[in-house]
Formats: structure tokens, sequence, C-alpha cells
């Protein structure tokens, strides 16, 4: 039995996928009037650089490693106490079975790195939550819990095709909640969650309309926690508007739900509003570069941004728009996260 990479079947087609042009093409900038008085960038923004976590502050100055793992891969996401940041850590697993066929894939589990633990030299410090190889994608809630996407099979080594679900967990008690009941037999999957303190997560939704392939990324829904269990047509619906869209995620004030639109002829970073009517061009990538498929990160104010760029340089921006700035590379950083705290 041939076993298809099911975990990089995602980042492949996020990476490959191109958004819908129209839309992309449409799309303006906020006026100063919508966004009000910006301040000034500050806080600290965690990111990876050459698989490791590391911190510094929205200058790009006085970076420090936090974490030296040497596999760190996908987003991060700070504790509400600034203390701790939630990350995931790669694997890998080559399965032949009898008849020599099988195939390889990447598994993955969550981690926390300590800053206290760093501020005094010990970088080698860490702590694993989740182990039952699926977890990804997290996002540290602010009531403490951490939600996230997990692959149901990631743990069965000849599975054919992911099952991704997303679930909420309680860090420090491995207390674990599988959101949809219906998980054991969907054909769709919504990834890479973000809720606001209202409880409306927004996530990319996996299917194939052809119902003949493995899932791909289509859209961006929305749907509250108590309606989590709406029907998949709803779903389809609802992202079909936002086709082709990918990893959102929500501003602390609720205001503005960012994503990523990977088209290769004019690739960016927006955001729109909670009801997606509206969206706006934050950043578009310099020539000869892309914008990571990863959530991009709000400031603790909502006014300001970061994200990265696929030459391994992270960057913020005000949400009109106006001014860009490369804090870190051109190198090896990725997936950066600022701390939501006012610090």
């Amino acid at each position: 039995m041939k076993i298809i990479s099911r975990f990089l079947f995602l980042l492949i087609a996020m990476i490959i996928m191109v958004a819908d042009f129209d839309s992309v093409q449409a799309a303006e900038k906020l006026t100063a009037a919508q966004v009000g008085e910006l301040g000034q960038p500050a806080g600290q923004i965690a990111f990876i650089r050459n698989k490791n976590i590391w911190v510094m502050d929205a200058r790009g100055q006085n970076q420090r490693m936090i974490c030296e793992i040497g596999n760190a891969e996908g987003r991060l996401s700070w504790g509400p106490d600034g203390r701790h940041i939630v990350f995931t850590r790669a694997g890998k697993v080559n399965f032949q079975s009898p008849d020599n066929t099988g195939g390889q894939h990447k598994i993955y589990d969550l981690f926390l790195a300590f800053l206290d633990s760093a501020d005094v030299g010990k970088t080698y410090w860490w702590n694993r939550i989740t182990d039952e190889l699926g977890g990804r994608l997290p996002e540290w809630m602010p009531d403490g819990r951490i939600i996230f996407t997990k692959d149901m099979n990631a743990n069965q080594v000849d599975a054919i095709l992911p099952n991704y679900q997303i679930c909420i967990l309680e860090p420090y008690t491995g207390e674990l909640q599988i959101l949809r009941k219906d998980w054991q037999n969907m054909a769709e999957f919504l990834v890479g969650p973000s809720m606001n303190k209202n409880g409306d997560i927004a996530f990319t939704h996996f299917y194939d309309p052809s119902g003949k392939e493995a899932p791909q990324p289509q859209g961006i829904g929305i749907v509250n926690i108590k309606n989590i269990m709406t029907s998949m047509d709803t779903i389809r619906t609802q992202t079909s508007k936002m086709n082709r869209c990918i990893s959102p995620v929500w501003s602390p004030d609720g205001k503005w739900l960012a994503f990523v639109s990977n088209n290769l002829d004019n690739p960016g970073v927006f955001i729109t509003t909670k009801d997606m009517k509206n969206r706006y061009l934050v950043f578009a990538s310099p020539p000869g570069t892309y914008i990571s498929t990863l959530a991009p990160s709000f400031s603790p104010n909502s006014k300001w941004m970061t994200f990265a760029t696929t030459d391994g340089s992270v960057w913020i921006c005000d949400i009109s728009g106006t001014s860009p700035k490369r804090i870190s590379g051109p190198g090896l950083d990725a997936a950066p996260a600022w701390w939501q705290g006012s610090k």
C-alpha cells in the first residue's frame, strides 16, 4: 500500500495555492481615519531562527536565543504572562511495509519554551505538552488554554490521509477537548484556528470539491465555538466568499482578521472586517520573494503586524500599510509572533 505523505500536503498546498486574483486586485488600503492613532511599535517578538526559538524587541534589537532545539517549525504563540512560548517541533517517520511499499511523513508535537530559564542561560530547557505526534499551529488563548490543529491519525503508521481537528488544550494539566463531535467521520477540515474573546474561531477550510483527492485549502471561515457543529454545507458556502485565502488571525481588539494571500503575481498580507465583506492590503512582498504562509501576528494595540517573507526576513508594518520595515534578515528567520502584553 502506498502511503501518501499526509503531513506534507498541508504545507505544500498552502505554498502552491494561488489566491483569488480579482479579490486581491480590488483590495485597497485603510485610510488614516479608519486606522486612528498608530502609536509606536513596542513589546517583544518571538521568531524562529535556524529552527531555534529567539526573541527580539519590536525594533529588531536585543535579539537572543530562548530555546535551542534545532527542529522548531510553524507558528509560535506567547502565553498571557509573557514568560512562556508555545511552539511546534517536527520529526519524521519512515514506513516500509512487508511488500516494500510505504513512504515518509512528518510528525509534530507542541512544546513550551521558558523565558525565565533563558534569562539564566538555560536555553536547552523546554517542556513537551502533547505526545500523540499530531499537534501543530498553536495559539495561546487569553484564558490560558491553547487552541491548535491536531491530526487524529498522526500516530497511525498506516494511515492514508490525515484527519485535522481543532482542539483546545490546558497546557499544565493536559486536559484536551476535541471541538467537532463528528470528527471520526469528517472528510473536510478546519485548520489553523484563531479564536477571539467572543469565541469566534477563524480557520482555513480544507476539502476536495471533487471528492476524489486529498483535501486542499479552499478559503477562510468563521464559526463561533457555540456553533462549532455547524454543517459543512454552511461552512463551505461561507468559505467560498474568502476563496483561496489562508492563515487567519484575530487582532487583540477583535476588530480585524488578518490573513495571507499567496498570489504569485500579487502576494500580500491583508486584513478584513469580522463580516469579511471588506478587505484591505497591508503589505505586498518585494519582488523575488513571497509572504510566508503562516499566520501574521498583531501588536498589542492591534495597529501593527509582524510577518515573515520567504527569504528568511521578519517585517513589521502598521495596518494602513504605510510603514513597512524589515527588522531581521534576510537569512533563516521565520514565524514571528508578537506578545500581546504591555511590556
